[in-house]
């Protein structure tokens, strides 16, 4: 193969690369959601350990283990925050949706003077 051709099959691999990883994402999401009605952390050690046991595991070369997981632990902490960020929205849109549910002060402003036909 000629250099040309091998930048080609590349960049089809990293386009690959960028599908999986958004899939990955959105499961990670999903499961962000799950663990905030749930009440789980965010981080869990151990889970992350099998994970990177699970990469050595399956990896079969030409990357050593510590540099597939040096790779690893960037994705999880990309997905991680990912999480945190999701886990932040759905709390701010809790506290705002309460907040404007309640009655604010009598201001003559909101929704407490709105007029009822």
């Amino acid at each position: 193969m000629t250099i040309e051709e091998l930048r080609v099959r590349i960049d089809d691999l990293d386009r690959q690369l960028v599908e999986l990883l958004s899939e990955r994402a959105r499961a990670a999401q999903m499961i962000g959601h799950l663990k905030a009605a749930t009440s789980l952390p965010v981080y869990e050690p151990n889970r992350e350990k099998i994970i990177y046991a699970n990469v050595r595991a399956t990896n079969k070369g030409p990357l050593p283990d510590i540099e597939l997981t040096h790779i690893y632990e960037r994705i999880i902490d990309v997905m991680r925050a990912l999480q945190r960020n999701e886990l932040a929205s759905e709390r701010h849109a809790r506290e705002t949706g309460a907040a404007s549910a309640e009655p604010g002060p009598a201001t003559g402003i909101g929704p407490e003077t709105e007029k009822k036909p």
